[in-house]
């Protein structure tokens, strides 16, 4: 019986390993929609993210299920409490990547990003999709060192928005509702970086003990 039942803990860290995963492509298929004003690349993203939280759903059910029926030991227990608490940080990467994909569904055919903030906002779209990727990385092989590593891409990312921030702020031509669209999708890949690095974080909680930053 206790095998099988860290066979089950193992499936759910690898469950969640691919859905960060998908949060990752549901980024890049957002990015692409809006830059490139892609209708498909929208829908292609907010099907991700509806996969994501149907499987998100069944896994934190079977996490419940699992706490109420095995009453794990310490260290299993700190496995269980992860999947609970990185599936809410998931799902939102999920939906703020379905913000980005709706908000440039809602403006096609018109590109919504002003030409100057295309390479900023292509510059966050990558970094935060390879956080996402980072952050499945390092529950796939539970090592600390992910933390460190992305606690430096989300630098990156907080430096594109100030950019960012400082276009708007400047000599800016392009009316009062672009400015505030794209500051509100700066805050959106903000986000979803954060929730990255809060995966990691709870990586470190899984194998230490210790509470992260996040």
């Amino acid at each position: 019986m206790r095998d099988e039942f860290r066979r089950a803990l193992a499936a759910a860290e690898s469950t969640l390993a691919e859905l960060a995963e998908t949060a990752a492509a549901a980024i890049e298929q957002a990015t692409v929609a809006l830059l490139d004003a892609d209708a498909t690349a929208a829908k292609r993203s907010l099907e991700s993210n509806q996969a994501l939280r149907t499987r998100l759903a069944e896994l934190e059910s079977n996490a419940y299920d699992l706490l109420a029926l095995q009453a794990p030991v310490a260290s299993d227990l700190r496995v269980l409490v992860t999947v609970v608490r990185l599936g809410a940080d998931i799902e939102r990467m999920g939906s703020l990547a379905s913000h980005i994909a709706e908000t440039a569904e809602r403006r096609h055919p018109d590109t919504l990003v002003p030409e100057p903030l295309v390479p900023v906002f292509r510059q966050m779209g990558e970094v935060a999709h390879q956080m996402a990727i980072d952050a499945a990385a390092a529950l796939r092989s539970r090592d600390t060192g992910h933390a460190a590593r992305l606690d430096a891409e989300d630098d990156v990312v907080d430096r594109l928005r100030l950019e960012l921030f400082g276009q708007i702020a400047g000599d800016w031509p392009h009316g009062a509702e672009a400015a505030a669209d794209a500051a509100l999708l700066g805050r959106y890949y903000e986000r979803f970086a954060d929730h990255a690095v809060a995966i990691a974080d709870a990586v470190v909680y899984l194998v230490t003990g210790a509470a992260g930053e996040a």
